[in-house]
């Protein structure tokens, strides 16, 4: 791990497409900036971890598991490669979405 000290408004930069920014500095909080392209996606560590975990869930479910969320016969009906990702992607979201909401 590479440790660097930084004060107020200080940047550091990450490659050439990530700038990180000392915002404030309260007690023992410390607020960043970060500026990074759309297609690099910033999160912070526990959330990262639990999109990480929900995926994980979402892709060991089976059609019957979610069978209820998209309909009785959605698990018979054959789709094309593209469409079975597409609904695979929206199982997992609506399966993580029934999840919060027990």
């Amino acid at each position: 791990m590479l440790v660097l000290s930084r004060q107020r408004d200080e940047t550091i930069m990450i490659g050439d497409e990530v700038e990180i920014t000392v915002v404030d500095i309260r007690g023992d909080k410390v607020r960043l900036g970060i500026t990074a392209p759309r297609h690099i996606q910033v999160h912070r560590k526990e959330v990262y971890d639990a999109i990480k975990r929900e995926n994980q869930q979402a892709a060991n479910l089976t059609p019957q598991d979610v069978s209820g969320v998209v309909g009785p016969d959605a698990a018979n009906i054959p789709l094309k490669p593209d469409a079975q990702t597409e609904l695979e992607t929206e199982n997992a979201r609506r399966a993580r979405q029934a999840r919060r909401t027990r």
